[in-house]
């Protein structure tokens, strides 16, 4: 009979432990649950960006996204340029600046960091209604210096060209002259200061040659094939198109970002944002 008591008294005491032991668990995961829950809903603020307006499409998709997911964050887009971009970050401006350039060593000296969030090509257009189709780099190269003047010469009408790209502080131009070999050589007749501005003028003039980032391509213009091979995604992931660049995230060494700030940053370099870039037409880098 002792020994039932015990066996009794035993079981019961066991029972009790783990009853406390689960409760305890329990509390642990609310209190844990109730963490992560309290963390996500002070994400707040604004997280504002400056500089290229070639990589309009891609930061504002980004931004849209990041927003709808943390609805207290007010994300901003600045669209000055790379050249002002930079220097907005440089001075304390803004979070984070855009640049469609890969900074220049002396921005790095300066303490700038440069992440490459994505690679876009550079779109060569021409109007609709002219009949040239492609051109190679070099043919480009003798148009922009001027020793090509006539359209006549690569397969079109008897008419001039007219040249047109973007200001002195574009990351688009920087790139288009170093690929081409052209930089400071260049005979513009305009020289505009957004990426929409050449398209517009490109699509209201049939003997106008323009530069743009493929992303912002529409149907109002028509991009040249260049060398025989079509920019899309898959021609500039694989390098196969040339006439490409990257867009660049540009923060300061030292100069701490906010937590929004900080938060959209790791979104828009991770893998996570890879189909929104891809749905903006340029590629991630990630």
């Amino acid at each position: 009979m002792k020994k039932l008591l015990a066996l009794a008294l035993t079981a019961v005491m066991a029972l009790s432990l783990l009853t406390a032991c689960g409760s305890k668990d329990d509390a642990n995961t609310e209190d844990k649950t109730g963490d992560d829950s309290a963390q996500s809903e002070t994400l707040s603020g604004t997280v504002s960006t400056d500089g290229s307006t070639s990589m309009e499409k891609v930061i504002n998709s980004l931004g849209e996204a990041f927003m709808a997911a943390n609805k207290d964050v007010k994300f901003t887009y600045n669209p000055t340029g790379s050249g002002s971009g930079i220097q907005a970050v440089s001075e304390g401006r803004c979070d984070i600046g855009l640049s469609s350039r890969a900074l220049k060593d002396e921005e790095k000296a300066s303490g700038l960091v440069g992440t490459v969030m994505a690679l876009d090509g550079i779109a060569i257009v021409v109007n609709p209604e002219n009949p040239v189709s492609d051109l190679d780099v070099d043919t480009i190269a003798k148009i922009y210096t001027g020793e090509i003047t006539n359209w006549k010469d690569v397969g079109g009408e008897d008419a001039e060209i007219v040249l047109i790209g973007r200001e002195g502080g574009s990351g688009t131009r920087d790139g288009f002259e170093s690929i081409t070999g052209t930089k400071d050589a260049c005979q513009y007749r305009q020289e505009l200061t957004s990426t929409g501005d050449v398209i517009n003028t490109v699509s209201q003039n049939p003997n106008a040659i323009g530069y743009a980032s493929l992303s912002a391509v529409g149907d109002s213009v028509k991009a040249l094939t260049v060398g025989g091979v079509e920019a899309t995604e898959e021609t500039v992931k694989d390098g196969s198109y040339v006439v490409q660049r990257p867009f660049v995230l540009v923060t300061k060494e030292g100069a701490e970002l906010s937590a929004a700030a900080q938060a959209f940053f790791d979104y828009a370099t991770s893998a996570e944002a890879a189909d929104i870039i891809a749905g903006a037409g340029a590629v991630a880098a990630n």
